[in-house]
């Protein structure tokens, strides 16, 4: 009978244990050098953008301070006008997210599983998606006046398209093999749909809501730039026309916030929705 060498077992052990304190130190130390990579890159922005209003490179109308613009974002802030105004927006936003989503994914599943539909509408589909969406914001407002209703109305366009083509393609990537030997052992189309082509999209639909969110700020904000009795939009169009750049420069970077945090929400949810996949794949 074969005996194990128990120093040998010991030193496998202990060489593993060393592989896994390695890969767990190297994941925190690569995450602090991207970090790192990304504060020195967002400093070094500011320092040329304090660098090009001193030395006025630009004309004087648009030479504003990073610090010009902090100012207005702390007074924005103790006033309300910055939260109001976010709230106006952000309320529009989540409507047309919503809304456009959720028939994004409905229409796009059923184009992926009903391919004779799917051609004969594609054309139509393909013309629609082509329109300019900001020259149908005058449409909307005239239609539904100006309000939220309009805004909404706009970002949805952008929203339902690209949700619709994020599912339409997910449903389409379900592999020939998985189908076939779902009906071998026995799977009805119902069970296919939930056991197969559900799971099977859900990546591809989630990274299109993720992006739909992020288009759906700017359908809103486009809007508000547009016409609009409130909304970040409208106070950039409002500064822009008085030229208080640095008010704009501040609500600009205030809306790359917002669509930061957005994404990293969404990039959250997304993991935790899928945490049944591999690692690898999310």
């Amino acid at each position: 009978m074969h005996v194990i060498d128990q120093p040998s077992v010991s030193a496998t052990a202990a060489s593993g244990g060393a592989e896994l304190t390695r890969r767990t130190w190297k994941m925190p130390r690569e995450m602090l050098v991207v970090r790192g990579a990304q504060i020195l890159l967002g400093l070094a922005w500011l320092g040329l953008w304090q660098l090009t209003a001193d030395r006025k490179w630009l004309d004087p109308v648009l030479a504003k301070t990073p610090g010009q613009s902090w100012e207005y974002l702390v007074t924005a802030s103790k006033s309300g006008e910055l939260w109001t105004n976010t709230r106006y927006t952000m309320v529009a936003v989540l409507i047309a997210w919503v809304v456009a989503g959720a028939i994004g994914v409905v229409v796009g599943v059923a184009l992926g599983l009903l391919p004779r539909l799917e051609r004969v509408l594609t054309p139509y589909l393909d013309a629609a998606n082509a329109m300019p969406r900001i020259a149908l914001a005058p449409l909307f407002i005239v239609a539904l006046g100006i309000n939220t209703s309009a805004k909404v109305a706009l970002a949805s366009t952008l929203v339902f398209f690209i949700v619709m083509s994020g599912a339409r393609a997910g449903v389409r990537s379900t592999d020939a093999e998985w189908l076939r030997l779902s009906t071998v052992l026995g799977a009805n189309k119902y069970q296919m749909f939930l056991k197969v082509l559900i799971p099977v999209a859900t990546p591809a639909i989630f990274a299109a809501l993720r992006l739909g969110l992020i288009y759906s700020l700017l359908g809103v904000v486009g809007s508000e730039l547009i016409s609009a009795r409130n909304g970040l939009g409208q106070l950039i169009a409002t500064y822009s026309a008085t030229f208080r750049m640095e008010a704009v420069y501040a609500i600009l970077l205030f809306l790359a916030v917002i669509a930061v945090v957005l994404n990293q929400v969404m990039s959250h949810a997304e993991r935790r929705f899928l945490r049944w996949q591999p690692p690898v794949d999310r």
